[in-house]
C-alpha cells in the first residue's frame, strides 16, 4: 500500500488539468467506481528472457495479440472489491478527460502463477464518445487513448493505453460502463504490457438547472423561469403551443395568428382589442354587433334591428300622424298637418268663419264686460277648434257701435275681448297662444244708424296672429 498516496497525487494532478482544460457543459462531472481485471496473457509477446520479481520466463507464459482475450478463469487478476475510482470531465465536441486509479493483486502473470503481487494504476486518458451516432439514446460507445504510470510490487513503469469502452445510461445521469484498456509499456527491461478491464457505476453532476425545470442554464434560454424542452426552457404558461415570450396573452390559451391571443366569438379580432369578446362583431365597431348597420352598438341602440341616427338612440324617427312630417320636426306629432307648417294643421278661412260664427253668439251683461252663462257652450266650441291647431296663436278682438263717446267703446271693446280670453284659458286653451285688443268704434261691419247694424258691430271676432 506504500504505493496508495502517489496514486491519488496523480489522479488529483490528472483532475486539476482537466478542469483547468475543461469547459461548462450540461453536468460535465463524471465518477465512476468499479472492479478492475488485469491480463498479461494476450498481448502479443514472445521474446524470452524477462522476469518480473523473480518470475522467469515470464514472457514465455504470454502469448499473441488477444489470444484467450476472454479467459478470465485461467488469465485475469481481479479483486473482490471496490478497485477502481474514475473521474472525468466533459472537454466539449464529445471529448472527455478522465484519471484514473486503481489496485489489483496479481496471482496470475498469463500461464503462470505468482505469489500476491500489488498492482497499482494512475492513468490519464482523453476519450471520445460516439453516443451521437446512436442518437444520443441508451447506447454510448467510446474509444479513447491516454498514459500513465503502474506499478508492480515494486516495479514502476510509464504506459501509453488505447481503449475502448461502453456505457449503457440507465437514466440521465446513471450509468454502468464497461472499459478495456491495452497498456504498453515504454521500459521494456523490466515493464509489461497488459490488458486492464473495469467495469463501474458512474453518475455525471454539475449542471447548474437554477429553475429546476430539468434544463440546464447554459441551454435554457429562461434559466430562472421552468419551462419546457420544446422551448428551450421558456414556459408557455397557458399551454397554447406559442411560448410566454412571444405570447401576448401568455395567461389564456391563443392561437399564433393573434400573437398567443383568443378570439373567444370567432369575428377575426383577438379577445384584447374586441369591446364585445363574447358577442361576434365588426373590426369598426371594436368588435361589437352593429345588427341594423347604423353605426351604434347593438347594446346601445334602443332598436338594435332598424336603423336609426345616435340622436335618437339608434331608433328611425317616427311620424306618428302620417302626415310626412317626422316627429322630431313635427310640432304637432299626435295631429297630421302640412311641411308647410311644422306638422301641424293649417287654420283655414273656413276654419276662422267657422270661429266667428261661434264669436257672433257671445253675450255680455248690457254695458259690461261679464260673460253671461248662455254663451259658455259655444267659448267651449271655440276652444275644441283652436286646439286642433296646437302651434297657430289667436288674437280675440272686441268691437262696439257708435252709441257712447269714443273712450267708453274703447275700453269696453279691450275689457271685453280680454274677458273672453280669460275664459278661454280657464277652460283649457293655452294662455301663450292668445291675446286680445280693442277696438272700439273703429272698425264697424254695419251701419250704426240702424239697431240691426248697431248690433252686427257689437261684437268679438277671432283672427289669427301675424
Amino acid at each position: 500500500m506504500k504505493h496508495l498516496k502517489s496514486i491519488f497525487a496523480a489522479a488529483l494532478l490528472l483532475c486539476v488539468i482537466g478542469v483547468a482544460n475543461a469547459q461548462d457543459e450540461n453536468n460535465p462531472w463524471y465518477i465512476e467506481a468499479g472492479v478492475n481485471a488485469v491480463d498479461f496473457f494476450p498481448v502479443g509477446t514472445t521474446d524470452d528472457g524477462r522476469g518480473i520479481h523473480g518470475v522467469s520466463n515470464v514472457v514465455s507464459n504470454q502469448s499473441e495479440l488477444f489470444d484467450e482475450f476472454f479467459n478470465a478463469n485461467d488469465h485475469w487478476n481481479i479483486l473482490p472489491s471496490v478497485s477502481r475510482i474514475h473521474v472525468a470531465r466533459y472537454l466539449g465536441s464529445n471529448f472527455t478527460f478522465g484519471a484514473t486509479g486503481t489496485i489489483n493483486k496479481i496471482d496470475k502473470f498469463g500461464d503462470a502463477r505468482v505469489n500476491d503481487l500489488t498492482y497499482y494504476g494512475a492513468d490519464g486518458e482523453i476519450k471520445y464518445s460516439l453516443r451521437s451516432l446512436f442518437g444520443n439514446g441508451f447506447i454510448d460507445p467510446s474509444l479513447g487513448i491516454g498514459g500513465g504510470y503502474t506499478w508492480v510490487d515494486d516495479i514502476g513503469f510509464g504506459t501509453g493505453n488505447a481503449l475502448v469502452g461502453i456505457k449503457f445510461w440507465l437514466g440521465k445521469n446513471l450509468s454502468l460502463g464497461f472499459q478495456s484498456t491495452y497498456k504498453h509499456a515504454f521500459q521494456e527491461d523490466y515493464g509489461v504490457r497488459h490488458f486492464q478491464h473495469s467495469a463501474g457505476i458512474g453518475f455525471k453532476f454539475g449542471g447548474k438547472d437554477t429553475d429546476g425545470d430539468g434544463i440546464y442554464d447554459n441551454e435554457d434560454e429562461c434559466p430562472e423561469t421552468p419551462g419546457l424542452p420544446e422551448f428551450n426552457g421558456c414556459p408557455d404558461s397557458d399551454g397554447d403551443g406559442i411560448e410566454d415570450r412571444n405570447d401576448a396573452c401568455p395567461n389564456t390559451p391563443g392561437v399564433p395568428e393573434f400573437n398567443g391571443c383568443p378570439d373567444t366569438d370567432g369575428d377575426g379580432i383577438a379577445d384584447p382589442q374586441d369591446a364585445c369578446p363574447t358577442v361576434p362583431g365588426i373590426a369598426a365597431m371594436n368588435g361589437c354587433p352593429d345588427a341594423d348597420g347604423d353605426g351604434i352598438t347593438d347594446a346601445e341602440d334602443g332598436c338594435p334591428n332598424e336603423a336609426g341616427p345616435k340622436a335618437n338612440n339608434g331608433c328611425p324617427y317616427q311620424d306618428r300622424d302620417n302626415d310626412g312630417v317626422l316627429d322630431k320636426d313635427d310640432q304637432c306629432p299626435d295631429v297630421p298637418g302640412t311641411v308647410a307648417n311644422n306638422g301641424c294643421p293649417e287654420v283655414t278661412i273656413e276654419v276662422i268663419n267657422q270661429l266667428n260664427e261661434y264669436s257672433k253668439t257671445i253675450l255680455f251683461d248690457t254695458a259690461k264686460a261679464s260673460i253671461r252663462e248662455e254663451s259658455y257652450a259655444v267659448l267651449q266650441n271655440i276652444v275644441d277648434i283652436m286646439k286642433e291647431y296646437p302651434n297657430t296663436s289667436f288674437v280675440i278682438e272686441g268691437h262696439t257701435d257708435s252709441r257712447g263717446s269714443d273712450s267708453l267703446n274703447q275700453r269696453l271693446s279691450d275689457e271685453r275681448a280680454a274677458s273672453v280670453k280669460n275664459y278661454l284659458t280657464t277652460i283649457g286653451m293655452d294662455a301663450s297662444r292668445l291675446s286680445s285688443i280693442g277696438y272700439g268704434e273703429t272698425r264697424p261691419i254695419a251701419t250704426n244708424n240702424t239697431a240691426a247694424g248697431r248690433q252686427q258691430n257689437r261684437r268679438v271676432e277671432i283672427s289669427l296672429k301675424k
